[in-house]
C-alpha cells in the first residue's frame, strides 16, 4: 500500500484529501505546516506527497527544495495552491514540482492523478 503524505495547515483540506485516500486504499500521514512536513518526509519516506505553498513558518517552495536535495529515487510532489502570486505556478516548477492544481480543487482530481502516478499511467509529460 503507498504511502502518501498531506501538507497542508488547513484542516479542512487535510481532512478531505486523508478520507478520499483512506477510502481508495492509501495509508496517509499529514503534516500541518512546513516543518513538520519535513520531518515527516525524513520519517515515513512517503511514495508521494501533496504539498500546500502558503503554511506558516517553512512554505511550500521550502519544503520542496528540501525533498529535492534528498539521496535517493525522487518522492513525486503535486503542488496545490490557492496562491494568487503570478509566480507561484513558474516558482514551483522551477523548483522541482512533478505536478500543480490551483485550489479550488476537485478531490477527484487529486486521487485520479495519484492513481495514475503510482501505477505508472501518468508522468510529468502528461500534463
Amino acid at each position: 500500500m503507498a504511502h502518501i503524505l498531506v501538507v497542508d495547515d488547513d484542516p479542512a483540506i487535510r481532512q478531505l484529501l486523508t478520507d478520499v485516500l483512506e477510502m481508495d486504499g492509501y495509508e496517509v500521514s499529514v503534516a500541518v505546516d512546513g516543518l513538520a512536513a519535513v520531518r515527516a518526509v525524513e520519517a515515513i519516506n512517503p511514495d508521494f506527497v501533496i504539498l500546500d505553498v502558503m503554511m506558516p513558518g517553512l512554505d511550500g517552495f521550502g519544503v520542496l527544495s528540501t525533498i529535492r536535495a534528498q539521496p535517493g529515487e525522487p518522492v513525486p510532489v503535486l503542488m496545490l495552491t490557492a496562491a494568487a502570486e503570478s509566480d507561484a505556478n513558474a516558482r514551483a516548477w522551477a523548483g522541482g514540482v512533478d505536478y500543480y492544481l490551483a485550489k479550488p480543487f476537485t478531490a477527484d482530481a487529486v486521487l485520479d492523478l495519484i492513481d495514475g502516478v503510482l501505477t505508472g499511467q501518468v508522468s510529468v509529460a502528461d500534463l
